[in-house]
């Protein structure tokens, strides 16, 4: 799986706004990450070509990283704030009740292939704790009663991993 003329196009727009291919690397693998909704070990290796970078060192990003998947998930991402902030406004009961519903625990996806559940240490949303997001999207002041109409929500809108 290598990247044809057009995955160029589109891989070379990116790194414009970086000042050297390191810089331009999450970036890239987002991109990747978006098209295959992964990063897989093949196209680990294609990033690291073009980039001109040993694998191993993207690897090391991706692994690092919290919102690079190095296996397949859901179409949809949920990732659940456990930062302090969350944790004191309760996000034990959100998340409790988000693994109830779907039945999984984190790093899990459902069996449908819809939902895969994880932590994320900080969303960056404390005042509005607690927090998580689905994909791109940030659902704030979260209450274990809400949990079951986002849900809803979220499987009636389709999937874009984010």
């Amino acid at each position: 799986m290598s990247f044809g003329a057009g995955d160029k196009t589109q891989l070379d727009e990116i790194r414009t706004h970086y000042h050297n291919a390191r810089a331009a690397s999450v970036s890239v693998m987002r991109w990747v990450q978006r098209r295959d909704g992964y990063i897989s070990d093949a196209a680990l290796q294609d990033v690291a070509e073009y980039l001109e970078l040993p694998a191993s060192d993207l690897e090391g990003l991706a692994t690092f990283y919290n919102l690079l998947f190095r296996k397949p998930v859901g179409n949809h991402v949920i990732k659940v704030c456990d930062s302090v902030s969350c944790w004191m406004c309760g996000y034990e009961s959100v998340r409790d009740r988000l693994r109830n519903c779907l039945g999984i625990e984190y790093g899990d996806t459902t069996e449908d292939g819809e939902f895969t559940l994880l932590p994320v240490v900080c969303l960056g949303n404390c005042d509005n704790a607690p927090t998580l997001m689905i994909n791109d999207d940030l659902y704030d002041r979260v209450s274990p009663d809400a949990v079951d109409s986002i849900l809803k929500a979220v499987r009636g809108h389709g999937g874009d991993r984010g």
